[in-house]
């Protein structure tokens, strides 16, 4: 982003490519080009929320339709993480110049959480930003599930120490198939 300033006929042009776009059969690929422009020249012109949005559509799309080979985060030499990723990090990027930081926050501190398979840092996270996580019935949605996984893989990392032959010593019977 930065090379120039949007003039009202650019922004214009696309508005009118989107909507035509949007009347027609447009490829999902297209069309999340579309909205990745449209985003790319709103954020030039400093409007980030309408930048976001379409930001937003682009990931959306992505994700839903997947990119040419019909991986999202399909990788060009190992540089390029593809489309959707860029579109991810616009969008965040639109969070930061919205001075929404705890939006960005929270979802780091999530992320933080999930890495390290810490569920008392997940704990602490949905209490900090118990506003941002929580407003959201999709988020609260995912987060849920998102719960149960670092649940599992606690006790996966409780128990990863021991062998099978332990614990069946412990309980008292056999280990199968010695």
């Amino acid at each position: 982003m930065g090379l120039f300033h949007p003039s009202p006929h650019f922004l214009a042009a696309l508005t009118s490519a989107r909507t035509a776009a949007n009347s027609i059969y447009c490829p999902p690929s297209l069309q999340s080009s579309l909205n990745l422009q449209s985003g790319i020249l709103h954020a030039e012109d400093k409007d980030y929320t309408t930048a976001y949005s379409c930001f937003f559509e682009a990931f959306e799309s992505l994700g839903t339709h997947g990119e040419a080979e019909g991986d999202i985060l399909k990788t060009d030499g190992g540089a390029n993480k593809g489309q959707a990723l860029g579109a991810l990090k616009y969008m965040l990027l639109c969070k930061v110049m919205l001075n929404l930081m705890r939006d960005v926050e929270s979802m780091g501190a999530i992320a933080h959480a999930h890495q390290n398979r810490n569920l008392t840092d997940f704990e602490r996270a949905l209490r900090e930003y118990r506003d941002e996580l929580s407003s959201d019935p999709t988020t609260r949605s995912h987060l849920a599930v998102l719960y149960e996984t670092l649940l599992e893989q606690n006790f996966l990392r409780i128990v990863e120490p021991y062998s099978i032959a332990y614990f069946a010593e412990c309980v008292g019977q056999d280990v199968q198939g010695e």
